[in-house]
């Protein structure tokens, strides 16, 4: 499972990120600061990490912005007629038994250790260390670490807290900063496979199947919100195991202040099971078809005790566990 702050967190950390104009002097800041990012994949994702050295990923190019409505012919597309949605129930319901059915649903806490790298004009840059805590269903402490600096970002439903470990600074969240964790639920497999969407009034609906490599082919659902805001979900056509996820959004380019939409995905690979669970360990994330970030994980634990206190934004940073 991957946490919903690891693929996200950058934009939402820096109101104004990286931009071609000013590159090498914002590197040289955020070596000294260190620079996370956010969004996640079966979580989460994403979250959303730390970079380290020149790890600052593309996807810094453009500030992160609100939700919007996507294309509704792009919606119409998949209308959720009662047989279409018949379809994406059967691959839910299918996907969710090749995850481990009860064993899944019955994780409470996911505690991952691993890697996160940043791509830049797709090469990889030096991986950075994380501690990712979750406890379902909103409830999300991820720590980096790097050069002994140690920053930690938490996320408890409506509020946040973030730890800069460089500036010895505790802040709380900022409005668009909670908004940028709540999406990365949205998108992420643990709320289409638990059913959070359902207290939404979102839809369920069937796209079809769509080329996956050679000789394979994945099942595509859809989740729309009342909003307009939709996700697609890609389930292997042969082992039922969640594959990719896509969806739009609209940001601002730093350069220009016109609003551009980008096509984002994470793609799922390297699935193991524990304790029932099968989870990808390693998560590809991709702006306009160019890859931005990787997240490997070393070690899952599920339904390992985790104390409130790891949520709680502490009383000062003497307090900070």
């Amino acid at each position: 499972m991957l946490t919903r702050g690891l693929l996200f967190l950058i934009e939402a950390l820096f109101a104004k990120p990286v931009s071609t104009g000013n590159c090498a002097v914002q590197m040289n800041l955020l070596l000294s600061v260190m620079v996370h990012i956010r969004k996640s994949i079966f979580s989460l994702p994403v979250p959303r990490l730390l970079l380290v050295s020149f790890g600052i990923a593309s996807l810094l190019l453009f500030p992160s912005g609100p939700i919007h409505a996507q294309d509704e012919t792009t919606i119409a597309e998949a209308k959720p007629t009662a047989e279409n949605v018949a379809k994406a129930e059967q691959i839910l319901l299918r996907g969710i038994e090749t995850v481990g059915g009860s064993n899944y649903l019955n994780v409470k806490t996911v505690l991952g250790r691993g890697f996160y790298t940043a791509f830049l004009d797709g090469m990889s840059q030096l991986p950075a260390r994380f501690v990712d805590y979750i406890a379902f269903p909103d409830r999300e402490r991820t720590e980096f670490f790097s050069s002994g600096i140690r920053t930690v970002q938490t996320n408890v439903g409506d509020t946040g807290w973030f730890y800069d470990g460089a500036t010895k600074s505790l802040h709380d969240m900022k409005p668009e900063q909670i908004q940028d964790f709540k999406r990365g639920m949205r998108t992420s497999t643990e709320n289409l496979l638990h059913g959070w969407w359902r207290k939404e009034g979102a839809t369920l609906s069937y796209v079809g199947r769509r080329e996956a490599g050679l000789a394979k082919r994945n099942e595509v659902v859809r989740l729309t919100y009342p909003d307009g805001f939709w996700i697609e979900y890609e389930f292997g056509a042969k082992d039922g195991l969640p594959a990719k996820m896509i969806y739009k959004r609209t940001k601002k380019n730093p350069d220009s202040e016109e609003t551009v939409e980008t096509a984002e995905e994470d793609r799922l690979a390297k699935p193991i099971t524990i304790a029932g669970v099968t989870a990808a360990w390693v998560i590809d994330h991709f702006i306009n078809g160019v890859q931005t970030s990787r997240v490997n994980y070393e070690s899952i634990e599920y339904n390992k005790p985790l104390a409130d206190v790891l949520f709680a934004k502490p009383a000062n940073i003497k307090a900070l566990k």
